[in-house]
């Protein structure tokens, strides 16, 4: 039988870790306010499932908004309260409270577990172990449906140490998500000098405004072939692009592929080399420039510049806060959010000549690649993060 000690521990410390169930060294498990939102009143926060950013598990306060209904303290969050989701894809999701975060009233679809002894940083931690994860998973599959009830988060099986180490732990733990934190808030600094270099150069020249529709050649949504004809996927040599696909400036390598005959058989069509792929339908404006060769799934557009439209400079002109804004204003609301090519064809554009559109393009370069060193070392701290939850905690 193993000893209950992590692999990765502090010298000054020793002996076995408890293995105790979370609704044992937490009170509550209460559920949140079921009430809309409504335009923040300057006091009082709502924060429900889509305010816990998904990468950090922070507050994101980029859209704050206030309960609309009667505010009692029974639905406040206080110091020590995590809160988890309780159902939907972002089932298992948590949030640790930061009096800096203000005054906070949760939702209905959030449960909250108050940590009255222990250290709260250092149970919030063992909510990103892969353990937990892969528990959320089994748990969540147990009701058919992605849920889990305050009943159940309270049998997820904790380890406590002594309050030492675990302030130890998690003063460590919380050293380094500062620095992830501060990495992130340089990388989004840096995107908007980019987007404030390709303002200025935009609106800078004094050009003629032209509609989009007039700048490419050939434009159109892909299609997903479907999914039950397993034809249309296996052995497939067709690069097939998703959302997931078009993160960085470049297309240089997707995952996903389908056959000739899966092509045929829907309505993605093959976009070439030099083309810009946007993305149109749930997570809006998305951008990539592809490097060979690909078909698309639906909410992905495929635009092909003209030859008097330089496709680095129709990149950044589309990445610029003109354009987004532009597009902010045809979003469809429906099951989705959408912006459909016909209202893009629309929106009007102010472009140079294409000498002035090369040297535009030129402008951001640098900063493109600053970006992208700054991402990789973002991702050096994400790896330091995960290896630290696997080997400082059971």
């Amino acid at each position: 039988m193993h000893p209950k000690v992590p692999h990765l521990r502090f010298p000054e410390f020793e002996g076995e870790w408890e293995k105790c169930k979370l609704g044992d060294i937490a009170t509550g498990f209460d559920y949140g306010m079921n009430a809309p939102a409504k335009v923040f009143d300057g006091v009082n926060k709502y924060i429900r499932i889509t305010d816990i950013d998904e990468a950090s598990s922070t507050y994101n306060d980029s859209d704050i908004v206030s309960p609309d209904g009667t505010l009692t303290d029974t639905y406040l969050v206080n110091e020590r309260d995590i809160l988890l989701a309780r159902t939907g894809a972002s089932t298992g999701k948590s949030y640790l409270y930061k009096k800096t975060d203000g005054k906070l009233y949760f939702a209905g679809f959030l449960i909250r577990a108050n940590v009255p002894e222990h250290n709260p940083y250092f149970v919030f931690s063992q909510l990103h172990t892969h353990r937990y994860w892969k528990w959320v998973s089994i748990m969540s599959a147990r009701s058919g449906q992605p849920g889990i009830n305050s009943q159940e988060y309270s049998s997820f099986p904790i380890y406590t140490t002594s309050i030492q180490e675990e302030r130890k732990i998690s003063k460590l733990l919380s050293l380094l998500e500062e620095r992830i934190a501060t990495q992130s808030k340089l990388i989004e600094d840096l995107k908007k000098l980019k987007s404030a270099i390709i303002d200025y150069a935009i609106n800078s020249h004094d050009t003629d405004f032209v509609k989009f529709g007039s700048l490419y050649e050939m434009a159109g949504e892909g299609g997903t072939p479907t999914t039950s004809n397993a034809s249309f996927y296996d052995n497939g040599k067709i690069p097939f692009i998703k959302i997931d696909d078009l993160k960085k400036k470049y297309l240089t390598k997707n995952k996903d592929f389908i056959t000739e005959l899966g092509l045929q058989k829907s309505s993605a069509w093959l976009v070439p080399t030099r083309s810009i792929l946007f993305s149109n339908g749930a997570t809006i404006g998305e951008i990539t420039i592809t490097t060979y060769p690909v078909c698309t799934k639906q909410g992905i557009l495929g635009i092909v510049p003209k030859p008097n439209i330089d496709v680095e400079f129709l990149y950044y002109f589309m990445s610029s806060s003109y354009f987004k804004k532009a597009v902010s204003r045809i979003v469809t609301e429906g099951t989705m959010k959408t912006v459909y090519l016909k209202d893009i064809n629309n929106i009007r554009c102010p472009i140079p000549t294409k000498e002035k559109q090369l040297d535009i393009a030129k402008m951001p370069s640098a900063l493109n690649s600053k970006i992208d060193f700054e991402q990789s070392i973002l991702k050096l701290f994400g790896s330091q993060k995960q290896y630290l939850l696997r080997q400082m905690f059971m």
